[in-house]
């Protein structure tokens, strides 16, 4: 399995929480947790959202981006889902990483300092050049989408 070093920074909200981590030997993801202060909470309502603070900040090398997630137990167990997912971190984005977080559930989700709320996959990323076309090559699909396949 291929890795790559990225630089971490805890920042002061976030000392004494656990860094991001795989949890299992082949997770893609590592899970984010809420950097809130001791004692804090943030109960989201039904239907609103929130930006999450983790306590910490990045520098992915050149090449690479990290992906902001749901967690599915998070989704499945509460409607708490991350709104822009994925969230994208690019590789020159030096401030805090923070989630976006909604709950689509019918009861108020309460977040709390050390929850995991979102987990992080870092990607390798590829740069497209445009080339300029006067007509673009035929193709079975043609221009059908959304849904013209079926159900």
């Amino acid at each position: 399995m291929d890795s790559v070093t990225v630089a971490v920074s805890r920042l002061p909200h976030g000392e004494g929480l656990e860094l991001p981590a795989y949890e299992t030997p082949h997770a893609a993801g590592m899970d984010l947790r809420a950097a809130l202060l001791d004692g804090e909470t943030i109960t989201l309502a039904p239907g609103a959202r929130a930006l999450i603070p983790t306590g910490i900040a990045i520098a992915l090398p050149p090449g690479y981006e990290a992906q902001v997630r749901p967690r599915s137990g998070l989704a499945a167990k509460h409607g708490v889902t991350v709104l822009n997912s994925p969230g994208t971190v690019d590789a020159d984005y030096r401030g805090e990483i923070k989630v976006i977080l909604i709950n689509h559930g019918a009861e108020p989700f309460a977040v709390s300092r050390g929850m995991r709320i979102a987990q992080m996959v870092v990607a390798p990323v590829t740069q497209a050049r445009w080339r300029a076309a006067t007509a673009l090559p035929d193709s079975v699909r043609g221009g059908g989408g959304f849904g013209s396949t079926g159900i």
